[in-house]
């Protein structure tokens, strides 16, 4: 490990790193609770996050913001442990009535309440937002629902579904109405597609076509969206690839970026659980305008373990370098994939097994990102035999500029 370490230090040296050390943030932006189908309170589940080192995370429940006054019926509540761990945590916080049958009812926190409770300036903040759950119709198979699940970040008025509509116009209703709330409030919202192949509902010609959208899940971390697909249907980093083909060759749109998530929804056992995806963002400040801003920008990776000092790109000489952080014994391989015309798909470039890369794009790269792959296994897999991994955003798309 220590030659390990000197070489890293070696070859360090040798980059043109021209800006100081940035500041990454890491955080989570799709993650359910007893707001809707969830089975913590959310307080408990800001706390887990927070209490393990994330510094900023969106409680993303469908179809409805954390506002207003909630009751819950405790006979609702699926878990009995949440209660009991509940109280234990917050004690006189937790506040309890009888409705008018006589039910033993719970209030649910809000999130200008938990705001209150959790945000630490400069470490921790907590982001509004929604999992806009909506179903579409196939053109070809007008019975067939396709679910179309779209999360958004830095929100403040709820956006209502769409339904019965054909899928792409779904999306892109969605995404109009996003962007008119942007427009009003004068907030930027950032939103994404999540899990594409939850009952295989969105292909890679939906992604590719409907251009208005900028973000994927590449991982998401429930067990039950065919992360690796099956025999008709691709894996999420290659639908990746696929779509964004489609975008650079044939429609002159910008490339996907891709985002890691946990999708949690269960806090006391059971496998929909946190802690397997989330995103780094290398942001000015902590703050959700600033983070929405950065993520637009690219400026940012997707990760289930694997954690990069440094990423640059220099647009004028074409070249990549990323800077994997050391961790005990592991080793790294890192693929560059870059979009080839012929197959329009994702193609191999290059292979690094150093915690230094460092990548000229040729003649023939035209939209490139980087695959960083440990050798230690996931300690939360939401699939068989998964292991750490890092996804770099797509750079080298821009038509090259006059002279």
């Amino acid at each position: 490990m220590k030659s390990r370490l000197l070489l890293l230090v070696i070859f360090s040296a040798t980059l043109t790193w021209a800006e100081p050390e940035p500041t990454w943030y890491k955080g989570n932006t799709h993650t359910h609770s007893l707001w809707s189908d969830g089975n913590d309170f959310p307080e408990m589940i800001v706390d887990w996050y927070r209490a393990r080192g994330y510094n900023f995370l969106v409680l993303s429940d469908h179809n409805t913001l954390s506002r207003g006054e909630r009751w819950m019926d405790i006979s609702r509540i699926r878990k009995k442990q949440a209660l009991d761990k509940y109280q234990v945590r917050f004690g006189d916080r937790v506040a309890f009535r009888d409705d008018v049958d006589g039910k033993k009812q719970v209030r649910l926190a809000t999130y200008p309440e938990m705001q209150e409770m959790f945000d630490l300036p400069g470490r921790f903040l907590l982001v509004e937002g929604e999992e806009i759950t909506a179903r579409g119709i196939d053109p070809d198979y007008p019975l067939k629902v396709k679910h179309v699940h779209i999360n958004a970040m830095n929100l403040e008025t709820l956006v209502k579904p769409i339904k019965g509509k054909p899928i792409r116009e779904v999306m892109r209703s969605t995404l109009q109405a996003l962007r008119k709330l942007e427009a009003e409030t004068g907030h930027p919202i950032l939103d994404h597609i999540n899990h594409p192949n939850f009952h295989y509902s969105i292909s890679v010609d939906d992604l590719a076509q409907v251009v208005e959208e900028q973000f994927f899940e590449v991982y998401n971390g429930h067990p039950s969206v065919h992360q690796l697909g099956d025999t008709n249907h691709p894996p999420m980093n290659e639908m990746w690839d696929l779509a964004n083909a489609i975008r650079i060759f044939t429609l002159d749109a910008a490339p996907l970026f891709g985002i890691a998530s946990d999708d949690s929804h269960y806090y006391h056992g059971g496998n929909v659980s946190p802690g397997r995806g989330w995103v780094m963002v290398k942001a000015d400040a902590l703050d959700s305008d600033k983070l929405v801003k950065a993520m637009r920008r690219g400026d940012f990776y997707a990760s289930t373990g694997v954690y990069l000092r440094k990423i640059a790109y220099d647009p004028k000489t074409r070249r990549l370098q990323i800077l994997i952080a050391p961790d005990a014994d592991q080793t790294f391989t890192t693929r560059i994939i870059g979009l080839d015309r012929e197959t329009m798909a994702g193609k191999e470039r290059a292979r690094f097994d150093t915690l230094v890369v460092d990548y000229t794009l040729g003649p023939d790269d035209r939209c490139i990102r980087a695959e960083i792959t440990s050798s230690r296994p996931h300690p939360n897999p939401s699939f068989k035999d998964q292991v750490e991994q890092a996804w770099t955003q797509p750079v080298g798309w821009e038509k090259p500029q006059a002279e």
